[in-house]
C-alpha cells in the first residue's frame, strides 16, 4: 500500500480557500469534498484537506483552533522543480489574496531557494527548490 500524507488546514471560507489552492495548482477531488471540507491534491501521495472551522474542531480534544493570522502551529514545506517555479507559486499566491516572504538562511540561492507563502487564513506553506 502506498503511503500518503494528508495535511489538514482549518479555513474560514471554504470556497475562497478552494479557489486559492486551485490557483496554486492543486486539483480538487470532488469525491472527498463537501460543504465542510475539500480534498485538494498536490500529488498522488500528498493531499491538503481544507476544513471549515466547525468541522476541524470536531477532531480536537480540549484544544481550540489557533488564530493562524497571529500564531503558528505548523509550517508545511513542498518542493518544486526550479527557482522559477518557487517564485511563480509565491506570486500566484499573492495575486490570489495570499502573501509571501523570504527568510535568509545563509545558503546560496544556487544551492537552495525557499519562499514562505501565507494562504488566506495565515497558514504558512514553504516552497523550495534544492540542487
Amino acid at each position: 500500500m502506498t503511503k500518503m500524507v494528508f495535511i489538514n488546514l482549518p479555513v474560514t471560507n471554504l470556497p475562497n480557500a478552494i479557489a486559492f489552492y486551485t490557483a496554486l495548482g492543486f486539483k480538487q477531488n470532488e469525491a472527498f469534498s463537501n460543504e465542510k471540507s475539500a480534498a485538494m491534491i498536490w500529488s498522488d501521495d500528498i493531499w491538503f484537506m481544507l476544513l471549515t472551522h466547525d468541522f476541524y474542531a470536531q477532531f480536537l480534544q480540549n484544544q481550540t483552533i489557533a488564530d493562524t493570522q497571529t500564531t503558528s502551529g505548523a509550517m508545511i514545506a513542498l518542493s518544486l522543480d526550479s527557482v522559477t517555479d518557487v517564485k511563480r507559486f509565491a506570486e500566484t499566491a499573492k495575486k490570489n489574496g495570499g502573501s509571501y516572504y523570504h527568510v535568509d538562511m545563509g545558503i546560496p540561492e544556487d544551492q537552495m531557494y525557499e519562499l514562505e507563502v501565507k494562504d488566506l487564513d495565515g497558514n504558512v506553506v514553504s516552497v523550495d527548490w534544492l540542487e
